[in-house]
């Protein structure tokens, strides 16, 4: 049968079998169960694949400190994807204002001021503060499951405000750094074609602002910084990226004075699976009802 990609129909299929459920944001739909349990088989299935590794586990809440993304730059480089937390601070008058512009039907937005908290950009940002100083000899390993927030909008089921990212960073030599992303690169690949994806990988670069933005992603690409691996889930000529595998150099590191054991400065990198967007590519390659995919999908994801 030829595989159709259509953006409506897909989103449709979606809701019709209660994979998803709307709920009038765009970008932020719900999950119903059998989503939920197709993404986490997915996780568990790359938890198999990585325990050799021995990975420490962490978590960390979906808000960072505004210091940290100020720290990083992020709103130099990423103004329109943040997501700020705004609460209220007023007093009982200003209090009643509010509740009566809402019953009113008007804005109250102006009555909220700023918190020292916003949305986690990246899963894996609130990592590098809390290692400054030596790592041992053989550097770092930790993963950890994250909630994402970007402000991207759309009716596009990929294309997600709010997302999960199965994340691993590693942080040593510059060296092993680099082999370690690399080879996480192919045993990416590997793990997604065993899964009957359509799958292959291509240098890429991260959505940096304006045309200052676009000497960054220049840049990113000529140093092969960043690939991503895509599956066609609602385009066949432009397909999805459903993992990314980051090399940071020093940019984190010199900012947190992350050393090497030997007092160098550290490199680090970082993979991280987009868990709603593979398991949307599942779906979309196998079918709406995972009781029905192939026995060589299902033996791996439901051992």
């Amino acid at each position: 049968m030829t595989m159709t990609y259509d953006i409506d129909s897909f989103y449709a299929g979606l809701v019709e079998h209660g994979l998803i459920i709307p709920t009038g944001v765009k970008g932020g739909y719900g999950r119903g169960a059998v989503f939920e349990d197709i993404l986490r088989r997915f996780d568990d299935l790359v938890g198999r694949i990585s325990e050799p590794d021995g990975a420490e586990e962490v978590l960390f809440p979906p808000i960072l400190p505004r210091a940290l993304l100020d720290e990083v730059t992020y709103m130099t480089r990423f103004p329109q994807l943040a997501g700020s937390v705004h609460s209220f601070f007023g007093n009982e008058a200003k209090a009643r204002e509010l509740s009566a512009r809402v019953n009113d039907g008007e804005r109250w937005e102006d009555l909220l001021d700023m918190t020292e908290v916003m949305l986690a950009p990246a899963a894996c940002y609130p990592v590098y503060p809390t290692f400054s100083g030596l790592l041992p000899a053989p550097g770092r390993l930790l993963t950890l499951l994250g909630w994402v927030y970007r402000h991207e909008p759309s009716d596009e089921p990929t294309r997600l405000q709010s997302f999960r990212m199965r994340e691993f960073i590693r942080m040593g030599r510059p060296d092993d750094v680099v082999a370690w992303r690399d080879a996480w690169l192919q045993r990416g690949l590997a793990l997604l074609k065993g899964l009957g994806l359509q799958a292959q990988s291509d240098l890429a670069a991260d959505p940096f602002f304006g045309r200052a933005g676009k000497m960054l992603a220049a840049n990113q690409l000529d140093q092969r910084l960043k690939f991503e691996i895509l599956v066609p889930v609602i385009s066949l000529d432009k397909p999805t990226a459903i993992c990314s595998f980051n090399w940071h150099q020093d940019y984190f590191t010199s900012k947190f004075r992350i050393r090497n054991a030997d007092e160098s400065v550290a490199h680090t990198a970082c993979l991280g699976f987009g868990m709603e967007r593979v398991t949307l590519a599942l779906i979309k390659t196998h079918g709406f009802d995972p009781e029905r995919w192939p026995a060589d999908v299902r033996a791996q994801l439901w051992p």
